[in-house]
């Protein structure tokens, strides 16, 4: 029985246009290089944004100075803050209806980040989600030691609501490496979204159990489980 949902956060359940990749892209360029978004999207989605600056860098700058990778990533937070304090932000489509279908089945709702916890917050509150309303937990990049593809994300939430079997859990992120995550906690099922940063081939290349275009469709595969 799935006792608990983990769902990513921006591409997943909240659409913030890509604003995160693009505001990405803008603070390593401003360094002096020329990153496509595509190619900040390849090897950043759902990293911790320094470890993906990082990797960026590694694979098409060529270049593993962790001084530069900092000072992008201070100028990333900064920038990003000031975005969001802007922009609009809005619900995935269906994810207020789906977190209510997930409550009549007892299912818990957990978000979780490659964003540090006050970025992530504020997302949260932009959108006005209550916790033990809309979701039940939040689980950032900064609450664990080990990011992704690392489990320790889905491991805090499962240990917080005293969830021991990762077969009662469901990954469900828009990136390879949320589909990485899941597999390594040993979730029931690992479920790549259409709606964000990696495209259909893209996620299926990490052999995910589904591939959904919305949140919605992932009820009927939750209620074959039961």
């Amino acid at each position: 029985m799935i006792k608990m949902v983990v769902f990513d956060m921006a591409g997943t359940t909240v659409n913030e246009d890509n604003v995160v990749y693009k505001t990405l892209r803008k603070a390593i360029n401003e360094a002096g290089f020329n990153f496509s978004l595509d190619e900040v999207l390849e090897q950043g989605a759902g990293k911790e944004k320094l470890q993906a600056i990082k990797s960026i860098l590694q694979v098409f700058g060529k270049t593993e100075d962790d001084g530069l990778a900092n000072k992008i990533y201070q100028n990333f937070i900064g920038q990003l803050a000031t975005a969001y304090d802007t922009l609009e932000i809005l619900p995935q489509d269906n994810a207020a209806d789906l977190f209510k279908e997930l409550k009549k089945r007892n299912i818990l709702v957990i978000l979780n980040t490659g964003y540090n916890v006050e970025t992530a917050q504020s997302l949260i509150d932009k959108l006005k989600w209550q916790k033990g309303v809309e979701y039940d937990g939040l689980i950032t990049a900064t609450d664990v030691t080990n990011n992704r593809p690392q489990p320790d994300m889905i491991l805090l939430a499962m240990e917080q609501f005293g969830i021991t079997d990762g077969n009662e859990v469901i990954k469900v992120g828009d990136s390879i490496i949320d589909i990485e995550e899941g597999k390594n906690a040993g979730c029931h099922y690992n479920i790549g979204i259409t709606t964000g940063a990696h495209t259909l081939a893209q996620l299926q290349s990490a052999n995910p159990d589904f591939t959904i275009d919305n949140l919605m469709e992932l009820l009927p595969i939750i209620d074959k489980t039961v």
